[in-house]
């Protein structure tokens, strides 16, 4: 059986201002992405800003880190 992934509505907008902020991307963070991503129902702007973080990992200007979460 599987279980939906369910998003709380503004999660991408929330976790885009959390990782700008930090520079970092948490395990949390990918996974909530991952959600994102598999989700059928997301808005255009919240893929716009998939697509800049995306970008920004490429780039370097994102620091893929092991944490569970960033906030200590």
């Amino acid at each position: 059986m599987l279980i939906p992934v369910r998003l709380i509505p503004g999660a991408i907008s929330d976790l885009f201002a959390q990782v700008t902020i930090s520079g970092k991307i948490t395990l949390a963070d990918r996974y909530g992405l991952m959600a994102a991503v598999l989700e059928d129902s997301m808005t255009e702007d919240e893929r716009s800003a998939i697509d800049r973080l995306l970008r920004a990992l490429c780039r370097g200007r994102i620091q893929v880190v092991n944490e569970i979460s960033s906030i200590a």
